[in-house]
């Protein structure tokens, strides 16, 4: 019974943002416990803070995520950024390497980057965010950055990874920069 509603609610997710979601399913056709315990990983990775902060999440959850390297995960994690109001202007930005132009999304991209690299701006990043929007939004930024690697890391591990090099964002196809 958990299995076919997990596996309901996976077509449904899919299906929702238009995203290739066969690898939850396979997760879920294999190990109904390992497929309830996906289906509880976004309580972490969505966790977003104070509404102020919204577009300093999508940022760190952006920039985690495109660290995987995962195209599909990308396009999902700017599909739900847009959704939470999350300007498509400012995600543009980040993906094209222009993250200083992009407002708060640009400090949250450039955290996640930080924090993941254990960069010497980590604190003082940290400490702007914290004292933009509280640290409420340190710990969702946190939460972020590195809750946003699991994906795609996790559907390498399957074999179902991806790499990214456009990005829908409405009408618009971005290019996206890699950086080091």
């Amino acid at each position: 019974m958990i299995k076919a509603i997990l596996r309901y609610a996976i077509r449904r997710f899919g299906a929702r943002y238009q995203y290739d979601a066969e690898y939850m399913d396979y997760v879920t056709r294999h190990s109904t416990v390992a497929g309830v315990r996906l289906a509880l990983l976004p309580l972490y990775t969505q966790f977003r803070g104070p509404a102020a902060a919204r577009d300093v999440w999508g940022g760190a959850l952006l920039g985690s995520t495109l660290e995987g390297d995962c195209g599909p995960c990308v396009q999902l994690v700017v599909d739900m950024a847009l959704e939470a109001g999350v300007a498509g202007r400012d995600l543009a930005f980040c993906l094209q390497g222009q993250d200083g132009d992009a407002g708060a999304a640009g400090l949250g991209f450039r955290f996640a980057r930080a924090a993941i690299a254990d960069a010497p701006e980590l604190d003082a990043l940290r400490g702007e965010i914290e004292g933009r929007f509280g640290a409420e939004a340190v710990i969702a930024c946190a939460f972020a950055a590195s809750g946003g690697r699991v994906y795609p890391v996790l559907k390498r591990g399957l074999g179902y990874g991806g790499t990214c090099a456009r990005v829908r964002i409405g009408e618009e196809m971005i290019g996206v920069v890699h950086r080091q």
